[in-house]
């Protein structure tokens, strides 16, 4: 155990000086956070599937119940029940295109983590740094609870819990909590909580912070205490219903699922429960009473609740739908916080776009209107006008568009359209559109997962640690 506490001073100690700058100690957020006991009381796992390539190395690593796929490297690192995925790394031959330049790939793309403890954190997709392309670097960098690290190589970096950093390159940043960045490069930035930025340069910015005295009440973070408000309650609230599918080897049979539909072996999926064709349900997923929709999807860390997905509908990491009515081809960001109640369910017309980290917890019925772009805080349906826009209006600015607390400058059908595309490209990389025998995605691909576990040192001087493992083809 006294290793462990060895290793989380090094991290803290490597964080802090790439942090001098901004002048941020890390240490006070996690020094006891988590006690180092949790760290021999779970499994980490890794999944096999002829489609991903193999190579995991894990070097005096503790890895408390984190899971693995494709290519990972890890070296001297704490993470604590996290999900790196590996199955969209670039391969070997791959052309990058990064601003009219086409580079070639050398060898297959790694993500290698560096320094870093990572609690609770999904890393996913591949880096899109230029300078970097064989390898996805995570270095002497922390993140928090249910943060995402998307695409984005990170150095020398504190991200608050639910926060996300997709399809961007950081360098000694300080994230802070709710944070949703979207950038391609930022250095020696400490980002206020509850900011939603998505730039790509000269093309369009958009730019929205959540109200600080509303956003205490979802999350907030102190040095010396876990995160606190109504995220962290609802999802450690049903923390129990993950318990039984990490200890129990052979579950029960859920029911009928098509063929051509996934469910996580990490998956929680409760009854009255409906999966239709194509449907992808991610490890570390919860569905209740739900009805899943012909290729919609529920990516890690998603809680899908009494609710409605009609088809094609795309849940992004983190995502949260309680009582709510999506029609067909409605995306929900990553982290979002959708809730309706008891008396009157959230209804989201089709093709609209609930931006990443934006929060609807209903105090009255609301009603979104079909191709709108939704985002911000929304309690009534007059929230609603300060916090969306007709996707065709967007599409038309040229200039400046302000609309309550966002900002947006630059050309509107280029911000539209990128977003359309993701969208687009998600659904089909899931498998949403295999038609029995084309256009296979990770929907029809998962089904062949296998899984093996890993188990730390019980006692002696290694207890809570890993063994060091290479594990190849």
């Amino acid at each position: 155990m006294e290793q462990i506490r060895e290793l989380l001073e090094r991290i803290v100690q490597r964080v802090n000086i790439n942090l001098r700058e901004p002048l941020f100690d890390a240490g006070p957020y996690v020094q006891g956070l988590i006690p180092t006991e949790q760290m021999v009381k779970f499994y980490a796992f890794y999944g096999i599937s002829p489609q991903y390539p193999l190579y995991f190395h894990f070097s005096r690593s503790n890895l408390a119940g984190s899971y693995f796929l494709g290519k990972c490297r890890v070296s001297d690192s704490i993470l604590y029940k996290s999900d790196i995925r590996g199955d969209e790394l670039k391969r070997k031959g791959d052309i990058f295109h990064f601003e009219g330049f086409e580079v070639p790939l050398l060898e297959d793309e790694i993500i290698h983590i560096k320094d870093s403890y990572l609690i609770k954190t999904l890393v996913h997709n591949n880096s899109h740094d230029p300078e970097c392309l064989e390898e996805f670097n995570i270095r002497n960098t922390i993140s928090m609870h249910y943060a995402n690290i998307h695409g984005s190589a990170v150095e020398g970096c504190f991200m608050g819990p639910f926060s996300t950093v997709d399809l961007t390159t950081l360098h000694d940043c300080v994230i802070g909590e709710f944070v949703y960045l979207q950038k391609k490069e930022l250095a020696h930035h400490q980002v206020p909580a509850g900011t939603i930025w998505i730039s790509a340069g000269e093309a369009f910015d958009f730019h929205f912070c959540h109200d600080p005295d509303i956003l205490k009440n979802y999350i907030r973070f102190q040095p010396g205490s876990i995160p606190q408000g109504i995220f962290m309650d609802f999802v450690e609230g049903l923390k129990e219903d993950f318990q039984r599918i990490f200890d129990v080897v052979n579950l029960d049979d859920f029911g009928s699922v098509p063929s051509s539909a996934s469910l996580s072996r990490y998956a929680v999926v409760k009854p009255k429960t409906k999966i239709k064709e194509n449907v992808l349900i991610s490890q570390r997923a919860y569905i209740k009473n739900s009805w899943m929709g012909k290729g919609a999807n529920a990516q890690e860390n998603c809680f899908i609740i009494n609710s409605r997905l009609s088809g094609y509908d795309v849940t992004a990491h983190g995502g949260k739908i309680i009582n709510a009515h999506l029609d067909k081809n409605v995306f929900v960001g990553f982290n979002s916080f959708l809730r309706g109640n008891d008396e009157f369910q959230l209804k989201i017309g089709k093709n609209s776009i609930i931006m990443p980290h934006t929060i609807i917890d209903l105090a009255e019925p609301v009603a979104i209107d079909p191709d709108s772009l939704v985002w911000g805080f929304i309690r009534t349906q007059k929230d609603v006008e300060q916090n969306s826009v007709p996707i065709a209006e967007i599409e038309a600015v040229r200039g400046e568009f302000n609309r309550g607390r966002m900002r947006f400058t630059g050309n509107g059908k280029l911000f539209a359209n990128a977003f359309k595309h993701r969208i687009d490209h998600i659904l089909e990389a899931n498998g949403a559109y295999f038609d029995g025998n084309n256009k296979k995605g990770h929907a029809q691909q998962s089904q062949k997962l296998s899984f093996n576990i890993i188990q730390p040192y019980p006692e002696g001087e290694n207890k809570g640690l890993y063994p060091t493992i290479d594990i190849r083809p």
